[in-house]
């Protein structure tokens, strides 16, 4: 009996769906999620896939492949919008509008834990106690604005291992960037004083901090206290520089954010501005995957669901297009918040504005993206013609080892495609083979294609979803003949074809411009000189060595700064300086005998023994 397919199949579903709300998905045939919706009513909307009523071109061909469905039946219309935001995000099904999100959102934290609050950029989850201030477009932004507010109000950045190590003022207390509590410059009540105007001022009272210190500063200088006037003037300044560099900062609203979208030959652009305590704190681009007759509303009302699937929305939402669904989005968003969030379109006066201005920086950016993804593509099918490549590769990896003498050694790859370097998809290899001679290229470069390809080959026996390690078009070797003979033989030994394989190794004097390629079973050649394909594979192998270079420098300085008393179980941060301070360094603590050790203030006799065996029996 032939299975049941498209309109046939989802008929045969109708008996025993209910007229519930809850959430459904398309599958085909190999059992690839081709749509997720939600629904008021399961029954009446699956229905009308099977009777043709909303069919556009698009929804024919999905139906049309059709195999499966799977049904989740929810308490609320609500909740299955939240479901269905998170299943979209988390399967990337083909007709659904999808978008990369690779990194969460820094914020800024003013601690809660210590009596000298520290003020620092914070991204990832909010486990630390302390107020959370943001969140911001980049880790750019923060930095910025942490450097003006460390002028403003001179609280400390630094750990509180170093705040506690700390004997007289840092570098930054000399160049009036912190008020150096750790030596007893402020005491703990002077500078609650600063925390407290910390927070108003991102909380948004920062004409009242303002006024209060002019107040201060005028008093001050009528006392003749000058040089205390001048530092309040300098404070000043910098909460002035503030503002001057958020740009557009709102007066009717304090806290919003803001979606603006513009489509354009089949691609959109989605910016979005971050405005909190009345303040603009940045903005960033998105570049949605939408299918082609999707209407801008749809995509942007997903957009929305699926951004909001692991943040936190805030009251109020400003969107540039009218959404079919707009009070059920907010009434979802303001269910997962806690508190009641309003979507509303812009229609006059300063929000209109800001819309403006904001539709413009996403035409804008469309504009610059789809220039560069043309010359992107026609980059690609100038590799392919090259390489005599069937198609342009949608993804190459660039394979580059690093070490010092065998020391230290790393491998690692990089990501290029049609949109670019992909930076989230770049891996490195710590050289883990114990058998492998120091300094032996070809060796590491066994092991980091090995390790790669095997776990490859693992995942496409043992389908799982969202993969990060997917198929490459195109492997290019930093190296020559030699190099590109081993990644033969870890293909050839682990069955990987379909996958193209090219060296690509400098010439004489190590030249660019220069360089020999060498594929399997054909002569090495050149590329013309002035080619910009060479200049682009350049590119590609440089940003290879630059990410493996990068990767070795830090596993060299972790090694470097490596203190083996870390290890010590009951040696504390006080207790090392301790040890470090009576016996100058760790080699000496190392040979300190049993009676020495515990001469150590703050070392018991306990303590002493567990130091002496850590380092007499192997650290064990």
């Amino acid at each position: 009996m032939t299975p049941l397919k498209g309109a046939d199949l989802i008929t045969s579903y109708l008996k025993t769906l209910p007229d519930a709300p809850g959430v459904y998905r398309m599958m085909n045939a190999a059992g690839d999620v081709l749509y997720v919706g939600k629904a008021k009513n399961l029954k009446k909307r699956v229905s009308a896939y099977a009777t043709g009523k909303v069919h556009s071109e698009r929804l024919t061909r999905m139906v049309a492949e059709t195999a499966e469905m799977l049904f989740v039946t929810t308490a609320s219309e609500t909740e299955a919008l939240l479901l269905e935001s998170n299943l979209i995000k988390q399967l990337k099904p083909r007709y659904n509008v999808s978008y990369r999100d690779d990194k969460s959102f820094p914020n800024i934290l003013l601690r809660q834990d210590h009596p000298f609050p520290q003020l620092l950029k914070h991204r990832g989850a909010k486990s630390e106690k302390g107020v959370y201030f943001g969140p911001f477009a980049s880790a750019g932004a923060v930095t910025r604005t942490l450097n003006t507010l460390q002028r403003a109000f001179l609280l400390r950045s630094c750990s509180d291992s170093v705040f506690a190590a700390r004997t007289r003022p840092c570098l930054l207390y000399q160049i009036k960037r912190c008020s150096a509590p750790c030596v007893g410059r402020l005491d703990e009540a002077a500078y609650g004083e600063l925390v407290t105007e910390t927070a108003d001022f991102l909380h948004g009272k920062s004409r009242a901090v303002q006024d209060l210190m002019v107040k201060e500063m005028t008093a001050k200088s009528e006392a003749l206290d000058f040089e205390a006037a001048a530092k309040l003037r300098d404070r000043l300044k910098a909460m002035s520089h503030i503002h001057a560099s958020q740009g557009i900062n709102p007066s009717t609203f304090d806290e919003a954010d803001l979606f603006a979208a513009h489509t354009e030959g089949g691609q959109v652009c989605i910016q979005v501005f971050f405005f909190r305590a009345g303040q603009n704190w940045g903005n960033r681009p998105y570049f949605p995957r939408m299918p082609f007759d999707m209407q801008l509303p749809e995509v942007v009302e997903s957009f929305v669901g699926q951004f909001y699937d692991n943040r936190t929305a805030p009251k109020l939402i400003l969107l540039s297009e009218d959404v079919e669904d707009a009070a059920l989005l907010a009434e979802a968003l303001g269910s997962r918040a806690g508190y009641k969030v309003e979507i509303s379109k812009p229609q006059r006066g300063e929000k209109r504005e800001i819309m403006d201005r904001a539709l413009t920086n996403a035409r804008e950016q469309l504009g610059r993206r789809m220039a560069e993804n043309s010359a992107q593509l026609q980059l690609l099918e100038g590799v392919a013609e090259s390489f005599g490549l069937d198609a342009p590769p949608r993804r190459i990896e660039v394979y580059d080892n690093s070490h010092i003498q065998g020391a230290h050694a790393v491998g690692a790859f990089i990501v290029a495609g049609p949109e670019g370097f992909e930076k989230s998809q770049y891996r490195k290899f710590n050289i883990k083979s114990s058998e492998l001679t120091p300094g032996d290229d070809y060796a590491m470069m066994r092991e980091v294609l090995t390790r790669r390809f095997a776990r490859l080959v693992k995942e496409e026996a043992e389908p799982i979803e969202n993969t990060k390690w997917a198929r490459p078009d195109l492997v290019l070797i930093d190296g020559g003949p030699g190099q590109l003979s081993i990644a033969c033989q870890v293909f050839a030994d682990l069955g990987v074809e379909d996958v193209a394989l090219v060296g690509i190794s400098k010439g004489p004097d190590r030249d660019a411009g220069r360089e020999h390629f060498y594929i399997p079973g054909k002569d090495p050649f050149r590329l013309d000189l002035k080619s910009p394909v060479l200049y682009y594979l350049q590119r590609l192998r440089d940003e290879a060595h630059r990410f493996a270079i990068g990767t070795h420098r830090k596993k060299r300085s972790a090694a470097i700064g490596a203190n083996p008393l870390d290890e010590v179980t009951g040696v504390g941060a006080g207790r090392k300086r301790a040890l470090l301070q009576h016996f100058g360094s760790a080699r000496a603590v190392a040979a300190a005998s049993l009676t020495d050790l515990q001469s150590v203030a703050g070392v018991s006799e306990t303590l002493a023994k567990k130091i002496y065996d850590f380092f007499h029996s192997g650290g064990s």
